[in-house]
This record gives structure tokens, sequence and C-alpha cells, in this order.
């Protein structure tokens, strides 16, 4: 038998990865059993995310990363036109629309690097996918398509990634589309994402005519050639480009100056700058979240993702140069524990993703510190629960390679063990009791009342939606307690359609739903005061409670989250302390369902400052009463309001017909933020209220010829104006005058 060390020589010395000679054998997964064969150290992985707005090419990159990297030995395309598709989208509802749905995960060796990359959905909707993704990995790669540049999901996924403070890099795509243009793009980037970023490379040629990528640190021309561009030859730039293509390069000198020490004593100097110094520079202002580099190509077309992954090894961090930390709790406060990347450190890693599949539950986890091997303990810090790894699995989209070990700075994923997404996983024998924070997860914004067609599969339904639940924070599903109809939430029509095809594909299970509910919530413009007496004596032992203070409106919080208040300021005993936390329990209740529509009250504190009490008639559950009728009070009195979801839309139509896609969207109370003309192509940016969305697919068709295209994102709660509001008020208090006829 061939040694490894002989084999692994063997390997490293192939210069196209993707041709060497057992891709695809069960000699590979071998390897894939023992992850750092390879790659002796830390620094030999990276750890990224594809990430972007809908239909820019995301799992068509991916593809092609798969296929040089060795991992597949054929490219299929996303919408699985030759009945295979793209490997990232194994579920059959994503080859069936042609988006992605789930992220998914895999991994691949490029050059002397193992590289782990999470494909993510671009679509609004699947947003919660991007977010834990970014969650754990150390780099991105930004997409950006070059007919289209900045899109509304582009905004979202640039504000994750700088919510965890992710480096990445731009990979400018589908330059063979007529229109494409890179550098209007680099300045989309620029102006709507205000990121400092250049371009490293330029195209040789544009829409059909594309030929091959420009290096402006090398000045040298790529082209890809052989059947799926594997074939990369090393020429001398075109003469007719050479002056842009030095232009180009003083405009990355002139970018990096301006922002790197080194570069800048070499350009005042005026000294040449050698490549080394560029890339090196490159890399330390990438990783300190101070420039972005820009990669072009098309990867339908098979150009330029080799150089993109060189980019993704030369500037993007490894685990060991992100700063991660968790948090101890001593003496009742959380105490800053910063992580390091040493497998001889405890264990510290994080559950990030769950799935459930014919062998039970699949959870993907993050190693931030120490190793993990099968047949060892963990603890769940979380639900305070040990368990023992039987089953270790790395994935390649839905295909498991069973491993052994894992180390830090390592992605897999666990079988058998029973947790929640974001739960913290450390060392059965809890040699540490450190946590980690969770993801931020977006409040949902649509609801809608579901059921199953047969009244005796109820036990296998209610399942079915835990199930989902438990893989997706942000689908909720509630039991409405008047009408006892079960309420699916989520972030658009198509995340829940998604999930009641997923009940009849998955369970067999037929489902109707119900008419879309936009989640309003109720607040108040105004402050109130409150004095209520809750007496009540009827025989027997009576009820007294008294309760003054003041509801207020309290501003939305640094984070744009929504929250409430509950301030004690009782001095003294007039209000005895052993039922301040039934007063306080009873406001939180209050806040649940409001007293306009129902729906949830957000940004009021209720401030206690005064009450009596009664000897004997006094318990908890009188001054509860008295909580629940002077919030009701005070809230009637402090200027009631509804606020509505409102969202980012974009739509794209033809240039002859803007002026009527315009008015349709003033009609639907929206307000223009932007518009552009690309030729035939007329590009409009608008804030609509979510309410008036619904059936907009439909009428742009119309008014477009089927031209048009749009898509929506939440942007944030704003208040309804007086005159809509009557009316969803008037819809709700005849609803429940409709029950309470009906005795429910």
């Amino acid at each position: 038998m061939l040694g490894f060390t002989k084999l692994t020589n063997r390997f490293l010395r192939n210069k196209t990865p993707s041709t060497f000679p057992f891709a695809a054998s069960n000699l590979q997964a071998a390897f894939l059993g023992y992850p750092r064969f390879l790659f002796s150290n830390v620094d030999h992985i990276r750890n990224i995310g594809v990430s972007a707005h809908i239909d820019s090419g995301k799992t068509t990159f991916t593809e092609r990363i798969l296929f040089y990297g060795g991992k597949i030995n054929a490219i299929h395309e996303v919408k699985g036109s030759d009945n295979v598709g793209a490997k990232m989208d194994f579920m059959e509802l994503e080859r069936e629309k042609g988006i992605t749905i789930q992220s998914a995960a895999t991994t691949v060796r490029w050059k002397e690097y193992q590289v782990n990359v999470i494909d993510t959905p671009g679509h609004v909707d699947f947003t919660i996918e991007v977010e834990r993704a970014l969650r754990v990995l150390d780099g991105a790669v930004l997409i950006i398509c070059g007919a289209s540049g900045v899109q509304p999901q582009t905004l979202t996924v640039d504000k994750q990634m700088k919510r965890y403070n992710v480096p990445r890099i731009i990979f400018i795509n589908k330059l063979d589309r007529m229109g494409a243009n890179p550098w209007q793009a680099i300045e989309g980037a620029r102006r709507r994402l205000h990121l400092n970023c250049a371009a490293l490379q330029m195209p040789i040629g544009l829409d059909s005519s594309l030929k091959g990528i420009i290096d402006l640190i090398k000045l040298k021309a790529y082209y890809f050639e052989g059947k799926s561009g594997e074939i990369i030859k090393e020429e001398e730039i075109p003469a007719n480009l050479v002056e842009e293509a030095k232009t180009r390069r003083q405009e990355l000198i002139d970018a990096l100056a301006n922002i790197d020490p080194a570069i800048e004593d070499l350009y005042l100097s005026e000294s040449p700058i050698p490549e080394e110094e560029i890339k090196a520079a490159i890399r330390r202002q990438t990783l300190a979240l101070k420039f972005v580099p820009v990669f072009m190509g098309s990867a339908y077309k098979n150009k330029g993702v080799q150089l993109a992954l060189d980019g993704v090894r030369d500037y993007l961090p490894t685990p060991k140069e992100r700063q991660y930390h968790g948090y101890q709790v001593k003496d009742g406060e959380e105490i800053q524990v910063p992580l390091e990347v040493d497998s001889k450190k405890p264990l510290v890693g994080l559950a990030f993703k769950l799935e459930e599949n014919k062998f039970g539950q699949l959870t993907f986890v993050r190693v931030y510190q120490g190793k993990l091997k099968k047949g060892d303990y963990i603890y769940l810090n979380n639900i305070k629960k040990r368990a023992k790894v039987s089953r270790m699995v790395r994935m390649n989209a839905n295909e498991m390679e069973e491993i052994d070990q894992v180390e830090a700075g390592d992605i897999f994923a666990l079988f058998g063990i029973e947790c929640s997404s974001g739960d913290t996983i450390t060392e059965g024998d809890m040699k540490t009791d450190t946590m980690l924070s969770s993801m931020f997860v977006p409040a949902p914004v649509l609801s809608l009342s579901i059921k199953t067609k047969k009244n005796d599969v109820n036990s296998k339904f209610l399942k079915a939606l835990a199930k989902f639940q438990r893989e997706d924070p942000t689908f909720v599903v509630n039991q409405d307690r008047e009408s006892e109809e079960t309420i699916i939430s989520g972030m658009g029509e198509l995340h829940l359609q998604i999930y009641a095809e997923r009940l009849k594909r998955e369970f067999g299970l037929d489902v109707d739903l119900g008419e879309p509910t936009v989640n309003y919530r109720e607040t108040i413009s105004a402050d109130a005061g409150f004095d209520y007496l809750h007496k009540k004596q009827s025989g027997g032992a009576g009820q007294y409670g008294r309760v003054i203070g003041n509801l207020e409106s309290i501003p939305l919080d640094a984070s744009g989250e929504y929250k409430n208040q509950f301030v004690n300021k009782i001095v003294g005993t007039s209000i005895p302390n052993e039922y301040i936390p039934a007063i306080e329990r009873a406001f939180y209740d209050c806040c649940e369902k409001g007293p306009l529509t129902g729906y949830p009250v957000v940004n009021v504190r209720y401030t206690l400052t005064d009450g009596a009490t009664h000897p004997v008639d006094s318990s908890s559950m009188a001054f509860m009463w008295a909580t629940k009728f002077s919030f009701k009070q005070a809230f009637t009195n402090a200027g009631p309001m509804l606020l509505e979801p409102i969202m980012n839309i974009e739509i794209t139509c033809p240039s002859e017909n803007y002026s009527t896609v315009m008015a349709g969207i003033t009609k639907r109370r929206g307000m223009i933020t932007y518009t552009e003309g690309r030729g035939d192509i007329f590009l409009l940016q608008c804030t609509a209220p979510l309410s008036e969305m619904f059936g907009y697919a439909t009428e742009l068709r119309g008014l477009t010829s089927g031209q048009g295209s749009y898509s929506m994102e939440y942007k944030n709660h704003e208040p309804v104006p007086i005159q809509n509001m009557g009316p969803i008020v008037e819809k709700f208090q005849a609803k429940m005058k409709k029950r309470e006829s009906e005795g429910k």
C-alpha cells in the first residue's frame, strides 16, 4: 500500500485540485475521517459563508467550489434541468423552485487548505439561515450581481456581517449578463453599504464577450479553459487593456495607502510596491474590517471562481485570527471570558443549526476551543444535561462522512443529541461553565391560521410543527385562546407556504392555510396616570387591591428591539412586597394581548408608585385584577395607536412601464426612496406597509406584461395612519362580539 506521506505529497502536487484521480473515491472520504491529516495546524483552515441577494448566483458559485475542490466530479445547475440539480440544494423543494431554503454545509480542500463552506439562502424569508451561519463563521464571500448591483437583501446580509464583525471578500458575479458593469457594482457597495472596497481584478470583456480576468496585483491575464473552466492559463495582459489595468492597480494602491501605514510610506516615498507588500496590506486591513477586496467573474460561465478561492485563502482569517468570547456568571454578574483556539483547553462549542432526518436530530456545531472525540461525554449548558457522543459526521450537503475527532476551529455535526439551536456545548465533566451568546432572531411579521384536512392526525401535526420550531427560531406556533385555531407566524408568505408544503411531503399531512394576518403591535403616544381600586364583596372572602402609578411610552433601544418595563417605586408598605410579583406578572400578561386588537403591546413602562390594601380582603389575585383594569384604563387615556410592519421593496421593470408601476406603489401607501434608469431597465426602491402588499406579484406582472419582478424585506414597525386604524380595530371588535354570541 502506498504510504500516507507519499500519497499526501502526490495529492498536493496536483496543480488543479479538481483533476486529482481519486476525487470522488472512498479514499477521499477516508481523508475526511482524519480532519488534521493534511492540516497540521489551524492556520490552514478557513470557515466561510457564501451570502447574497436572491438569484445572485450563490449556489452556482458554491457548486464550482465543490468541483474545483474535488468534492464532486461534474457541475450541475441550480434548477435541476438535468434532473440532478446543484449539490447544495438537496431538498426537492429547492430544486423545483430554484431557490435555496436551508443553508447547507460542506468541506473542500483548496490546494493545501481546508475550506468549510456554508451556502446560505438569499430570500429574505429565510434570513435566519444566514444569521446563524454568520454567527459561527470566520469569514464570508459576499456575492453581488454584476448587472443588478446592490439589492435589498444585499443590505440585510451586509448588516448581518457587520453585526458579527465578519471579514469578507466581494465576488461580483454574472459579468456574462447583458448590462453587467462591475465598476457600477463597486460604487454601489461603497455608497449603499458604506464599504471601503477596491477591485483586485478587472474583466477581459463583458456580457457575451467575457473572456477572462486580469489580476491587478500581478498584472497578468487569466483564461479558463476546458469543459468546466478547470484549466487556468496565465498570459500577458492584452495590449488594449494594459493602460486601464495600470490605472485600476493605482486605484487599489491609493485605497490601501489611505488606511495602511506600510503602503502609505512606500507610496509617499515613491518606491516600488512589491506584490507581497500589497497582498500583506490587503490581508491586514481585511481582517481589521477596514477594507474589502473585490474579485470578479461569472460562476455560471466557470470564470474567476478559482481566483476567488485563492482570495479566501490569502485574505480571510484563520480561526485563530478571530477573537471570540464566552461569558461566565459569577456573583450574579456576567464576566467576559476569551476563548482560545487551543485543543488542550476545555471544550467550548455552539450548536447553531438543527435538522431532523430518518436517523434522528442532526446538530451542527462550531468548536471554538478544545477538542472532541467520538465516545466522549459533553455537557449542554443551557438545559443542564450530560450526553454521550456516539456519532460525529462532516457534512457534504445531505451526505455524511464519519469522523472520529474534531478540534478547535472545526465545524461538524452530531447525531443523537437532543438540544436546541443556540445551546452551548462543553466537556462532560464540566471543566468549564462558559456560555456563548446566542444569535439575533428577528421577530415574525406575518401569521396564518393552519389546520389539517383530517381530524385524526392532530398528534402527528403538532409533532411536525414542534420539529420545525426547533429547526427555525423565526417559525413560531401559537394557539389562539378564543378561537382555538393554530396560528403559524414567520418572515413572509413564502416562508409559511414552504412549511405547509414540507408538512405534506415530509409527514404526509394535507393542510389548509387561512388568510394572511399582519402582525401589528399596539403602543401609546402619551403618558397617563392610573388610580384603580378593585373591590369586590359577595359573601365570604372579598377582594381588595388598589394600585396607583403611571403608564409611559418608552423609545426603541439602540438595537431596535421592542420591550416593556415594570418599575416598582413603592416606598413603605402601602403595598406589601408579597403582592409585587403578582402585579408585575399581571402587567406582562396585559402586554401579550392589547386592548385595541389583541396584538402585543410594546414599548410601555408601568410604574407603580402607591396603593392600598385591606387587612383581610387583599390577595395576589385581587392585585392582579387591579393591575389588569388599571392597565386598560391608562392605555385608553394614553393615546393608543397601532404599529404596522413596513417593508423595504425593490422593483425592477421595463423602462416604459415605470410610471404605472410608481403609481401602483403610491396607491398602496408606498413611499419612493430611490429610482435609477439602467438602459431598458428601471430600478425603483420604496417602502410600503406589508398589509398593502398582498397580491402585488399578480398586479406587477399585469402592469409589465410579465417582465417585472420585486423583492421585499422587513424594515420596521411604524404607526398606522388614524384613518386606517379604525377599520382594523372595528374588525377585531366585531370578531370578539361574534365569539361572545357563539358562547366561545
